[in-house]
C-alpha cells in the first residue's frame, strides 16, 4: 500500500498539469459553447429561412458528430484546408461546437417553458418583441435551463478526456503517458479517475442542490 501512495505521490504533479489543461479546456469550450448554444436556440425559432436553416444545420452536424470525431477533423483535417488550429485550440473548437449544438436544445427548451401570458402582458405594455425576448423570455429560459446546462459543463469536463487522441497532454493523456513509462497502468488511472471524481461528483451533487431550491421557488 505504501508503494501505491509513494507512486501516486510521484505521479500527482504530472497529473496535476494535466488537470489544470484539462479544465483550461473545460473553461474555454463553456465560455464560448454557452453563447453559441443561445444563439443557436434563437436561430432555430427563427422565422427567417435564411437564419433558421444554417442554425439547423449546425445544430444537427454538432449533435450528430461523435465530439471524437469532431476533435480529430479540428487537428487533422482542417490543415489539409489550409487552416491549422493548436491541440488546445482544435481541442476548444470541437468541444465548443458540440457544446452549443447540445446546449441549444436545452436553452430551446427553457425558452418554449415560459407562459404564453407573460409574453402577451409584455406586449399589452407595450414592450416590442425584442424587449420581450430580451427581460421577459431569455431571463426565466435560462434559469429553467440552468441545472441542466451545469449538468451538461460536467460532461465536458469528463469529455476533454477524449483530448488524448490528439496529443493534448490533459489528464487523460498524461495519466496513459505514465502507464506507458511505468507499466502501472491500473493505479494511475485509478488516480487519475479519483481527480475526476473530486472534481465531478461535488458538482453533480451541487446540480441537484441548485434545481431543488429554482423547484422550490418556482412554486
Amino acid at each position: 500500500m505504501s508503494d501505491i501512495a509513494a507512486f501516486w505521490l510521484d505521479s500527482l504533479p504530472q497529473l496535476l498539469a494535466g488537470l489544470s489543461i484539462s479544465l483550461q479546456v473545460t473553461g474555454a469550450a463553456l465560455a464560448i459553447g454557452f453563447p453559441l448554444g443561445l444563439l443557436l436556440a434563437l436561430g432555430v425559432q427563427s422565422k427567417v429561412k435564411a437564419v433558421k436553416l444554417p442554425s439547423l444545420c449546425l445544430v444537427e452536424i454538432g449533435r450528430g458528430a461523435p465530439a471524437l470525431v469532431v476533435l480529430q477533423f479540428a487537428y487533422f483535417g482542417l490543415p489539409q484546408g489550409g487552416l491549422t488550429l493548436s491541440a488546445f485550440a482544435a481541442a476548444v473548437f470541437a468541444l465548443a461546437w458540440n457544446t452549443g449544438a447540445y446546449t441549444s436544445e436545452i436553452i430551446r427548451a427553457g425558452l418554449e417553458s415560459v407562459p404564453f401570458g407573460e409574453i402577451e402582458a409584455a406586449s399589452a405594455m407595450g414592450m416590442l418583441p425584442r424587449d420581450t425576448l430580451r427581460f421577459v423570455i431569455i431571463p426565466q429560459g435560462l434559469r429553467v435551463a440552468a441545472p441542466a446546462l451545469l449538468g451538461f459543463a460536467v460532461a465536458v469536463l469528463q469529455a476533454t478526456s477524449l483530448c488524448f487522441a490528439i496529443a493534448l497532454p490533459e489528464l487523460t493523456s498524461n495519466a496513459y503517458m505514465i502507464g506507458t513509462i511505468t507499466f502501472r497502468y491500473m493505479e494511475i488511472l485509478s488516480l487519475a479517475g479519483i481527480l475526476y471524481a473530486a472534481i465531478c461528483v461535488p458538482a453533480t451533487i451541487a446540480v441537484g442542490v441548485l434545481e431543488q431550491r429554482l423547484g422550490k421557488h418556482a412554486l
